[in-house]
């Protein structure tokens, strides 16, 4: 087989590739029907109409310790006018569960009897028919419907099913998946170590994520082994796949444009495109297909794509064949923390960070690239941009999908701001002192934190802005910035900025100045930030220019990107606190001890969650696992000002 570089001509919209697909595979709950156990069929989907066989309880049942009457002989008894019954005729001593003699009909509990003598009871009020007695058939009656065919069965059914006599139960067999990963540069999690890994090469995790992704929307999934970049190989792996006993076949990676992209040929060779390019993102170049009547999913590579591809056609197919409904996630009213782009012609589904901010739950977005599987594990929501969009507002609400329940978004603490590594030390620090409480951090500088707190779209900001004027930091800038917003800082820690540099520093930087060498390619930070705000500073001092530093555009937006950039040799040196130099074994030119500050709304201040996260900081817990990450003091940390 040869192949051509393939080019994207015919996308379809996310709405008119589902209908293609669905078109193509009408059948709905057309899986074949198995016979399993109560227990083993929770998670699965019954295939037809469960009736129960026998009646539960199948007899009549005392529902308290006490006596068993017939409630017409205790009528009149009173505090007042006591009766006495007969024990063995009249009263039958019996416990929970115990059949109710014949011809009784009530119940009086243990409690409310008095012993006359071996043989005979005292009682001061009547019974009534069938008090504390469960009759036959209460929970269920023998022939009743206990489940329509399509209800997925809950571990709660089990009990039902095994009381109503039902020990086999009809299910639908689960659609089986073949996943098949392709790529050269993959390699095996289970025989590769990380400290083994080599440039070019990388760890399979997809087929993992989409497995479990399968196997919670009710399929069955079989995991092939990776398959070389080599077009006869991926083609006979699917051609044996689906003559095998597999319902749909999945590859992932070689869906998109490139001319080492197999799954289009494969899938032209072997059967029929029905769609090549969807107008999302991330997601765009996933394929569907038919191959001998068996659907086909050519999946991308990257990690968010893939899942969002899976969510968006082969989970929906799953339970089409299911005969289950596909209910969307619920949504809720958000408003963004900064104004977001987004372009025309692509539906982009957004990750978002969610915390309630007073009466508002507010969004801040996550990185958007569709490689960085960590943008949807930290997510707790996707705000959808349409495609006729061009992005969204800050002040406009918009639908969020959430990916955690409400209670959770409302005990989240949110605060955006400078970055820094102490902010990992306190989520987690946070989460062991009260599991219920969490941390989102966003970070956009320490500039753009402060106009977030002036926006009232974040519980607080970091913030270490250096006043070239004064030397001290924070106070002058909350000043000028929030005159009408009521705040107080909180220090959280001192810490030490530098310069990041390689290990055993090859180019001999010695300082700042170095920086305007031809021979050094810098990483700075972002606009805004402190860390920007006092190398500019630092520049001035002595007299370098911008332009005269190769790479001061070059901008990341925390201080460990800074220091990957001088890892992965992008940057020969980047301005950065210790803290992240000291975690990639990097080394390290001191040049400043600045003040990092936490700028909290008075509004907030005497909240509960904040008044936890103020204990928190407070704690030798905190401060010992500060210390221990290098280039920080504590001694202030906890120190409250009050502009």
């Amino acid at each position: 087989m040869k192949t051509k570089r393939n080019v994207y001509l015919k996308m379809k919209s996310l709405e008119e590739a589902r209908q293609i697909l669905f078109d193509h595979f009408p059948g709905t709950g057309t899986m074949a029907v198995e016979s399993v156990s109560p227990p083993d069929a929770v998670g699965r989907v019954l295939a037809e109409p469960v009736v129960a066989a026998v009646s539960s309880p199948n007899f009549h049942a005392a529902a308290m310790d006490g006596v068993a009457v017939i409630a017409e002989e205790t009528f009149g008894a009173s505090e007042s006018r006591p009766k006495e019954l007969a024990v063995g005729t009249q009263a039958i001593f019996l416990n929970t569960g115990h059949v109710m003699p014949e011809g009784t009909d009530a119940v009086i509990m243990i409690e409310k009897i008095q012993t006359v003598g071996d043989d005979r009871i005292r009682i001061e009020a009547p019974a009534f028919p069938w008090q504390h007695v469960r009759k036959m058939g209460e929970d269920i009656v023998a022939t009743e419907l206990l489940y329509p065919r399509g209800h997925t069965v809950t571990p709660y059914c089990v009990g039902a099913l095994i009381s109503g006599g039902v020990y086999r139960v009809p299910v639908r067999k689960r659609p089986k998946v073949l996943i098949i990963p392709t790529g050269s540069e993959l390699v095996d999690w289970r025989t590769t170590p990380p400290e083994n890994l080599k440039p070019g090469q990388v760890l399979e995790t997809n087929a993992y994520v989409l497995e479990k992704m399968i196997d919670a929307c009710g399929g069955e999934t079989l995991r092939h082994e990776r398959v070389m970049d080599d077009l006869d190989m991926i083609r006979q792996t699917v051609a044996d796949a689906v003559a095998g006993d597999v319902d749909m076949v999945m590859t992932i990676g070689g869906s998109s444009a490139g001319s080492e992209d197999y799954a289009l040929p494969v899938l032209q060779n072997l059967g029929r495109l029905l769609v090549h390019g969807v107008t999302i993102m991330p997601g765009k170049p996933v394929i569907l297909g038919d191959i001998q009547e068996k659907p086909f999913f050519g999946i991308p590579g990257y990690p968010v794509s893939a899942i969002i591809a899976v969510e968006q056609f082969v989970q929906p197919l799953i339970k089409h064949m299911l005969g289950v409904a596909d209910h969307p996630r619920k949504t809720v009213a958000v408003v963004p923390t900064r104004k977001i782009a987004s372009r025309l012609g692509v539906e982009e589904f957004l990750r978002v960070k969610l915390g309630q901010v007073g009466d508002h739950i507010v969004a801040t977005p996550l990185p958007r690239g569709a490689g960085m599987i960590t943008s949807l594990t930290e997510a707790d929501g996707i705000i959808r941009i349409p495609s006729q969009a061009e992005g969204i507002k800050d002040s406009d609400p918009v639908q969020a999908e959430l990916l955690k329940p409400l209670p959770a978004i409302r005990n989240t603490i949110v605060i955006v701001g400078s970055h820094d590594n102490t902010l990992d030390v306190l989520a987690d620090q946070l989460r062991a002192g009260d599991g219920a409480l969490t941390l989102s951090s966003s970070h956009v500088g320490s500039m753009g934190g402060l106009m977030a707190v002036k926006r009232g779209v974040c519980h607080l900001a970091g913030a270490h802005l250096l006043d070239t004027e004064t030397g001290g930091y924070n106070l002058s800038y909350v000043k000028r910035y929030l005159p009408d917003t009521p705040v107080r800082l909180v220090n959280l820690v001192m810490r030490d900025q530098g310069l990041i540099i390689p290990k055993g520093n090859p180019k001999g930087i010695e300082g700042i100045e170095d920086l305007g060498r031809e021979d050094i390619v810098f990483m700075n930070r972002q606009g805004g930030s402190g860390t920007r705000i006092l190398l500019d500073y630092r520049l001035g001092q002595i007299g370098l220019s911008p332009e005269q530093i190769n790479g001061y555009t070059s901008e990341e937006f925390t201080h460990m990107n800074v220091a990957v950039a001088v890892l992965s040799g992008t940057a020969d040196a980047g301005l950065g606190i210790y803290a992240a130099a000291k975690a990639l074994n990097l080394d390290f030119i001191p040049v400043v001890t600045e003040q990092y500050d936490l700028v909290i709304p008075e509004l907030f201040f005497e909240s509960a969650n904040i008044r936890i996260l103020l204990e928190t900081i407070n704690t030798t817990a905190f401060k010992a696992r500060v210390e221990a990450l290098g280039g920080y003091s504590t001694a202030k940390t906890g120190t409250v000002i009050v502009p």
